[in-house]
């Protein structure tokens, strides 16, 4: 009865419409075009000198790096409770008061402000991973493309629609209040990500529980991530789709981390607030064309299978990453822009559905087995970001790493031609 429960799928979904908004508003739109206005080009931090975009791309590898630490033990916890909803809980709430927080952001004391970056991005991904991991309990297996693409795609509608009131609170002040309404938009988001997150919390189940006796909390988060790992590498199909998924996400989450900072630094955009506002409306025109992309990615596995429209998905990438290596002008960045969008949705969506199938059905320990899809997603960004990161801070320019994540792509889509239809191992968990 779960599974087909339209009020529980409509709540889970919901969760994407609450959280979206810190993507887009502080990792891709307002946040890096106020961060790289505001910073200075160089700065110190903890007495070491950075160029200001690399500062951003090397601590969020840092802080992803800690979260492949930590949340394989607590997705083990959380289903050996039965508890996942108060761990995403927990976490929606740090992400979204520390975006509060990011209203105070002042270079002055730079540590104390990008900790706040830091800890509302640890909060994000983190309660991702529970989030995540509800999925194959609320939805069977035939409809876990159809419901990951809803998921999607109210993110990103309602992301734009709390993006596009901040640009007229922004854009419609007098110049020496801009600074204070740009401020005013990171609490609106920790607001619509904490208010909207409600309904999800109210109607989502706290999920299924694992029982193991006589062990303590910490080692039956242990024992839960050791029984996947032994499980997932007994297997072909997936334990390949993993190492695909890991190697092509090092440069699609890179992309979304960094498109915003490549954009301000590597295209014309002239001077002034009619500058800067050419840059989001790019973005803005990322999220709106990624909804019918998430869509209609969807539409082409269900009719060629997701194994088909992920290979077909990773070679745009590749020539996207290619093209970007000609971008100099608004209007390329542009139409960049618009192609990104159309595949950026459907990948995440279809990645999260196609992992969601090959979980052996009738799995109750599903924390455990999202958790080394995130591991997995983590890892790929620590490696991406940070040599992203490292490449501009050595050559100075953010132009030279985009030759890192077509290398990236390129084995992904390799790898993915290693993945079988169907497992043809072990077919049992337990």
């Amino acid at each position: 009865m779960l599974k087909s429960n339209k009020k529980i799928q409509k709540a889970w979904t919901f969760y994407d419409w609450a959280n979206s908004v810190y993507p887009l508003v502080i990792s891709s739109a307002i946040f890096p075009v106020f961060y790289e206005g505001y910073v200075d080009e160089k700065v110190i931090f903890f007495g070491f000198e950075f160029i200001n975009t690399a500062l951003i791309t090397i601590l969020s590898s840092c802080y992803f790096l800690l979260l492949v630490l930590i949340l394989p033990v607590l997705s083990g916890i959380a289903d050996s409770t039965g508890n996942k909803r108060s761990f995403m809980q927990f976490f929606c709430y740090l992400g979204s008061f520390c975006c509060v927080l990011l209203s105070f952001f002042d270079k002055n004391h730079l540590e104390i402000s990008m900790l706040l970056f830091v800890m509302a991005g640890i909060g994000f991904w983190s309660s991702l991973v529970f989030y995540n991991a509800f999925l194959p309990e609320i939805a069977e297996k035939k409809d876990h493309d159809s419901l990951s693409a809803r998921g999607f795609s109210m993110g990103y509608f309602g992301s734009v629609i709390l993006l596009v009131l901040c640009l007229v609170l922004i854009f419609n002040a007098q110049e020496s209040e801009r600074a204070f309404y740009t401020r005013l938009c990171f609490a609106l988001t920790g607001l619509w990500w904490f208010c909207f997150s409600q309904i999800t919390f109210k109607n989502l189940p706290r999920g299924k529980k694992i029982r193991i006796k006589d062990k303590s909390t910490y080692q039956k988060g242990i024992l839960e991530l050791n029984k996947v790992r032994l499980y997932i590498m007994k297997t072909k199909r997936l334990k390949r789709f993993i190492y695909s998924f890991f190697v092509y996400s090092m440069a699609v989450q890179t992309i979304m981390l960094v498109a915003v900072y490549f954009g301000t630094k590597e295209v014309n955009w002239g001077e002034g607030a009619n500058a800067k506002m050419g840059l989001i409306i790019g973005v803005l025109l990322i999220q709106l064309i990624a909804i019918p992309g998430a869509i209609l990615l969807s539409k082409i596995s269900k009719f060629k299978g997701n194994l088909f429209a992920l290979k077909l998905v990773v070679f745009i990438w590749i020539l996207l990453c290619l093209s970007a290596l000609l971008v100099y002008e608004p209007i390329h960045f542009y139409l960049i822009s618009g192609f990104v969008g159309l595949v950026m949705g459907g990948i995440q969506s279809l990645s999260r559905s196609t992992y969601s199938k090959y979980i052996p059905s009738g799995t109750k320990d599903t924390s455990s087995f999202f958790s080394f899809y995130d591991i997995s997603e983590k890892l790929g960004i620590v490696i991406g970001m940070f040599s992203y990161g490292f490449i501009e801070q050595v050559t100075g320019s953010m132009r030279n790493s985009i030759v890192a994540l077509v290398v990236f792509f390129i084995v992904g889509l390799l790898l993915l031609f290693q993945v079988p239809k169907e497992e043809i191992s072990i077919e049992s968990y337990g």
